[in-house]
């Protein structure tokens, strides 16, 4: 059996830092520091839940981030 890959390390950086700004430069910023992935989400959106390392995902409501989460 193979072993299984090692996830890429995730930047160190709280999601919680972008609750409040504006989501384009929230985006911007999270991409800044090296998440390779950010997805914008409106409230109650239907998501999958797997767990991607590397992406951050942002609820955004009325053009600023409501909430933000790893995965």
């Amino acid at each position: 059996m193979a072993p299984n890959p090692t996830p890429p390390a995730e930047p160190q950086d709280s999601p919680d830092g972008y609750v409040g700004l504006d989501a384009e430069r929230a985006e911007r910023l999270a991409r800044e520091r090296g998440w390779s992935s950010v997805r914008s989400l409106e409230p109650g959106a239907i998501v999958t839940m797997e767990y991607r390392f590397g992406r951050l995902n942002f609820e955004v409501r009325a053009g600023r981030v409501a909430r933000a989460w790893k995965g």
